[in-house]
């Protein structure tokens, strides 16, 4: 299981260009759809916390996906198998980006890749979307927080954090609305 959890994150970590955003469609088809390690809500819940806590959202969620799996090694495996991979890249690329850094064909390759990862974001959001609850606040808290992000008024970890409290104040409110 330890070698399952290294080589999975290992190939999320080597076929994913564009880091964290991009390897989420990634992570959500091994750990949820391929092993079935976690679940659609959990996989919700920790790229919120992912994306919310310091470090990479793919390290953060390999650490938790490998701890909830295997425990403390589990994490261990996990996340050397999303970093090494990255490692092994960018100590390649720093010994021959000199060389190569005025070739034109990797000017168009990175621009080729930029746009894939955009694709795979949108993906990812789409996915998540899908599974959200749909309701007038969830939409209306999208619309707040994409307009904040977008026009750079506010930080994505602030608009995480402030919508979390949203939600647990809402939680909240409907609980004791149901108790009354």
């Amino acid at each position: 299981m330890l070698f399952t959890l290294f080589w999975t994150f290992f190939k999320i970590g080597l076929f994913t260009f564009g880091g964290g955003y991009a390897m989420i469609p990634f992570i959500n088809n091994y750990a949820v759809e391929k092993h079935k390690w976690i679940t659609d809500d959990e996989f919700l819940d920790i790229i919120a916390i992912a994306e919310s806590t310091p470090g990479p959202i793919a390290i953060n969620s390999a650490t938790y996906i490998g701890h909830k799996v295997k425990g403390i090694l589990g994490s261990f495996f996990a996340t050397l198998g999303v970093a090494l991979p990255s490692l092994i890249i960018i100590v390649l690329i720093a010994t021959f980006f000199m060389q190569v850094k005025d070739n034109v064909y990797v000017e168009y390759a990175f621009k080729g890749i930029r746009v894939g990862v955009g694709v795979l974001v949108l993906n990812a959001a789409i996915r998540m979307y899908k599974k959200l609850d749909k309701n007038w606040l969830s939409y209306l808290l999208i619309l707040i927080g994409f307009t904040l992000v977008i026009f750079e008024w506010l930080s994505v970890l602030y608009v995480i954090a402030i919508g979390g409290v949203i939600g647990i104040i809402a939680q909240i409110l409907k609980v004791r609305g149901d108790q009354l």
